[in-house]
């Protein structure tokens, strides 16, 4: 596995210091969320390129995730997304993440759907969708990078099955890959988390990890919610991508938690392997 974290959680750290404690503990991955205070669209090529080698000498494997609360509006969380009638401006986002993770040399770049408005029939708002999509998927062929798209609770698309449909509609675009947060899958998933770890599996470029509770979607630190872990990793046996800690809220406590997150994901890792060998 590519144990990484999300550099969200480290929000009171500069990023140099987040990639450094991170290597320290044992990662060998990054989510690298642009934000204020990290890496920011319109982050100048020589900057990029600094980060870039920083994370080649740690040994870091990197993705670029786009869920910042306020990247783009001061006042309003996540606005706009790609199904607003401002949507460029998510667009124009997105492409940039798409430019940032070419020269990073990140394969992958993370994006949702968004809260559909009141405003917005869902019809409208899952052709704006697809609309939105495929041209971003022509500039991903450009720049060389997939988009991993992640179902989320409370969004347009909230589960694998909206996720499927939403592939469908784009044709299987072979640069349409998955982002699956394992939480959310005990969140509101109709199936246990190693069959939506399986069905996720033939498009999966990006994971997140965390634990939750049944119907509560509040990202946990492991152990604090109801996810049993080693089935989980099990099922994720052979997956080559980014396994990345995503605990936004914790960046209070940052290295304290990232250290915990590791060690628990190993010996969880470790009870799989033993389960699989026992067989």
């Amino acid at each position: 596995m590519i144990w990484a974290y999300c550099t969200n959680g480290f929000r009171d750290h500069p990023l140099d210091q987040t990639l450094e404690v991170l290597a320290d503990l044992g990662y060998t991955g990054a989510a690298v969320t642009l934000d204020h205070g990290h890496l920011m669209p319109g982050a100048s090529p020589a900057e990029v390129g600094r980060i870039a080698a920083l994370a080649g000498r740690l040994g870091l494997a990197l993705a670029v995730e786009t869920g910042g609360r306020y990247t783009l509006d001061p006042r309003r969380k996540h606005f706009p997304t790609l199904l607003h009638d401002e949507a460029g401006a998510r667009v124009d986002f997105i492409r940039e993440a798409m430019r940032i993770a070419a020269d990073l040399g990140a394969p992958v770049v993370h994006l949702w759907s968004g809260i559909r408005p009141p405003e917005v029939p869902e019809a409208e708002a899952w052709d704006r969708l697809v609309r939105h999509c495929e041209r971003l998927l022509g500039e991903a062929d450009k720049a060389g990078v997939t988009l991993g798209f992640e179902p989320e609770p409370g969004m347009l698309v909230a589960d694998l099955a909206g996720y499927e449909r939403l592939r469908g509609l784009l044709g299987g675009h072979p640069r349409f890959g998955l982002t699956l947060d394992i939480g959310h899958c005990r969140c509101l998933e109709p199936y246990d988390v190693p069959e939506c770890v399986e069905r996720a599996l033939p498009h999966l470029v990006h994971v997140q990890i965390e634990d939750m509770r049944r119907g509560v979607h509040e990202h946990l630190e492991f152990g604090e919610g109801e996810i049993d872990f080693p089935p989980a990793l099990a099922a994720l046996d052979g997956f080559g991508g980014l396994v990345a800690v995503e605990l936004a809220r914790h960046s209070h406590a940052a290295p304290d938690v990232a250290r915990r997150s590791i060690e628990f994901l190993r010996r969880a890792h470790d009870l799989a392997g033993a389960g699989r060998s026992g067989r």
